[in-house]
């Protein structure tokens, strides 16, 4: 598979901003500071097609890019970056106008085709439980991504998506994805979980 172009498209604060071309679209959901922006441009071979800022909360929009591949979703679609939840440091007034659009968008949204949801490998907080049982109330297809995986060391690794695994009371056919921006770790199992949403919806 190759990834012929990557081109951001607009932020988008309300839902009527939202692109009406119909192509499919795949959302990246993660607690902030989790690497979801340093992830997107480690998946799509891009430096900074995602803005990295370590001050959590920089994402304040729902981000959407237009990727066209030789692979998945011939006709193009959309990878769409959701602002991080948890502990940004963000104005509670900018926070109550995510939420009910980020809500929506997860639930009434016809185009998604799926979540990637993330979450540092080093451990599973109080607010990743309520959004991971919150996700699964959608219906949504939901994909486990175990980031910063460069982190740890191998024996580490395992133990920690092993406590992943259990934290989450994830079924045996539902793996996690470990991922490192770094190294580049678990990039094809990405693409390989996105054909699978592009299978699912056939």
């Amino acid at each position: 598979m190759k990834i012929l172009s990557v081109e951001f498209i607009r932020s988008c604060y309300d839902s009527e901003q939202f692109p009406r071309d119909r192509l499919p679209e795949v959302a990246f959901v993660g607690r902030s500071n989790v690497g979801k922006s340093s992830l997107i441009n480690s998946f799509l071979h891009r430096k900074q097609v995602a803005k990295v800022s370590r001050t959590p909360g920089k994402t304040q929009a729902i981000n959407f890019f237009r990727v066209k591949t030789t692979g998945p979703f011939p006709g193009g679609f959309y990878v769409v970056d959701l602002p991080g939840y948890g502990y940004a440091k963000v104005p509670k007034s900018v926070r109550a106008q995510w939420e009910p659009l980020i809500e929506s968008y997860l639930t009434k949204r016809s185009e998604l085709r799926g979540v990637l949801w993330l979450l540092d490998a080093r451990g599973v907080m109080g607010n990743d439980l309520h959004t991971f049982e919150w996700l699964n109330s959608t219906g949504r297809r939901i994909v486990v991504v175990a980031t910063k995986v460069d982190k740890l060391s191998r024996g580490e690794w395992n133990r920690s998506l092993r406590t992943v695994r259990e934290s989450l009371g994830l079924p045996q056919a539902q793996g996690v994805i470990p991922y490192s921006s770094v190294t580049h770790e678990g990039r094809e199992a990405l693409w390989r979980a996105i054909r699978e949403m592009e299978r699912g919806h056939r």
